[in-house]
């Protein structure tokens, strides 16, 4: 995905500490049946909490979570559904196997946002440089920096993850191995 967009401005979607990943942000049901289709999965997106939420998010808007978000087993299918539908993610931490998640499906994330989740409402119109760290809460006025993340996985997320990263490695290399 060499067209990655790394600035994203939308709206707000706020959430607590401890979202989990299944059941909360994607149904169990689509872990254990192996759904990887992010056309299947965006339809299920958060409908535990809220069955009509992955129809309001547009590309460009932004989730904001408190501490501890994916937390649970490191499955994929929420973050290839956010992924899918332009979403990134600003969270104040996240457990290191949900990391790993996240970046292997080429996410747009930032974590250890320490207090991030006070400075916004939902709704509330955000603006953030997932290549820099730079947050703007455009409705609130409030301006921070983030860490952003390490060089050595922004190429990962921005070829797609892991997929993309074996496609480009196959093309240079595969052909002669």
């Amino acid at each position: 995905m060499p067209d990655t967009q790394w600035r994203l401005n939308g709206r707000c979607f706020k959430f607590g500490d401890d979202l989990a990943h299944d059941g909360a942000m994607m149904p169990f049901k689509y872990v254990i049946e192996r759904v990887y289709d992010a056309a299947e999965l965006v339809p299920h997106l958060f409908e535990e909490v809220d069955t009509s939420l992955s129809a309001q998010f547009k590309p460009g808007d932004i989730l904001v979570a408190g501490k501890n978000f994916g937390k649970g087993k490191p499955h994929v299918q929420a973050y290839i559904a956010l992924r899918a539908l332009g979403v990134g993610v600003v969270c104040e931490s996240m457990p290191f196997l949900s990391y790993r998640a996240a970046i292997g499906r080429g996410l747009l994330f930032l974590t250890d946002c320490t207090g991030a989740s006070t400075l916004v409402e939902q709704g509330d119109h955000l603006e953030v440089d997932f290549s820099t760290g730079e947050f703007h809460n455009h409705t609130q006025r409030i301006e921070r920096q983030f860490p952003p993340l390490p060089a050595a996985l922004k190429e990962m997320v921005e070829l797609g993850g892991i997929n993309g990263v074996l496609q480009k490695w196959w093309e240079a290399n595969g052909k002669a191995a």
